[in-house]
């Protein structure tokens, strides 16, 4: 038998990994914390977390159990007021990257916020965060470029989203109507980091162009990059659902494939009335 207790504990102490904020944020002892965990992985007969040196991570099994944990409890809240037949104060959680909520979600989010289904509470992660987000049970859905998919999660297609480079209107390029990649030949270019989908497929593109490259300027976050590009240290290289900052303008660029955006949930997971509102108004 698995005790609530034992999962609020591991997902607190999973939030922060630490037990002693744990212990706080649940307002226990640190030593009970430890027993409640210590009891939970007894009772699965499973690691929850390794400890190397000071450094504690989750186990695959633990990850599982993160999951179950957010899942059960959310599921036995809910049944728990629909007994007592008062209205449940339903949440949802969505991860993607800013970039993504500033310049491809903002409408979807309004028309659910503005219906009402439930408190929206977001989460601005990466891509790599935002799929974790998901798989651990601490984001009901997320939105960010997936083009492999992880087995245990549903993948729903929201956009398929071209390259743009920004630029200051006084720049030369700024005239053409499109810009190539063989026209940011000695160019500054501003570019993400490397393990950035977009990076990446800057990287393959010059590859196979036969020419080296190197970023003028590396950034995370659409709006950094732009804003960099406002100041004049370059031309930024960004996703062309971006909306440019007041003295840029945004050109096609040719030459990159498009990247496929996914709407992300836990196949395990069952979606909740709120939930599936939301998938609704971000398919739309």
């Amino acid at each position: 038998m698995v005790n609530p207790e034992w999962l609020r504990a591991f997902i607190a102490f999973a939030e922060t990994m630490n037990f002693t904020h744990a212990a706080k944020r649940l307002h226990i002892s640190q030593p009970a914390l430890h027993v409640q965990i210590r009891k939970l992985g007894k009772a699965l007969q499973a690691p929850l977390y390794v400890r190397t040196g000071r450094q504690l991570t989750i186990t695959n099994e633990g990850r599982k159990v993160l999951a179950f944990a957010h899942d059960q409890l959310e599921r036995t809240e809910r049944f728990i007021d629909e007994v007592k037949g008062v209205q449940h104060s339903a949440s949802v959680v969505l991860a993607a990257g800013e970039g993504t909520f500033l310049n491809l979600l903002g409408p979807a989010l309004h028309a659910f916020q503005r219906d009402k289904h439930a408190q929206l509470r977001v989460l601005t992660r990466d891509r790599e965060a935002a799929i974790a987000a998901v798989q651990l049970g601490e984001a009901h859905l997320a939105v960010t470029v997936a083009d492999e998919v992880p087995t245990n999660l549903v993948a729903r297609r929201v956009a398929r989203v071209g390259a743009a480079v920004v630029l200051p209107k006084g720049h030369l390029l700024a005239r053409k109507r499109s810009v190539s990649l063989r026209d940011l030949r000695g160019e500054a270019v501003i570019a993400p980091s490397v393990g950035r989908p977009l990076r990446a497929a800057l990287a393959r593109a010059w590859s196979e162009m036969d020419v080296a490259w190197t970023p003028a300027v590396e950034a995370n976050g659409w709006e950094v990059m732009m804003r960099f590009a406002a100041l004049g240290m370059g031309v930024a290289v960004v996703n062309d659902f971006c909306t440019p900052p007041r003295g840029t303008v945004r050109r096609p660029l040719k030459g990159l494939p498009s990247v496929q955006y996914q709407l992300l949930r836990l196949r395990s997971r069952e979606p909740s009335p709120a939930v599936l509102a939301l998938e609704a108004a971000i398919l739309a």
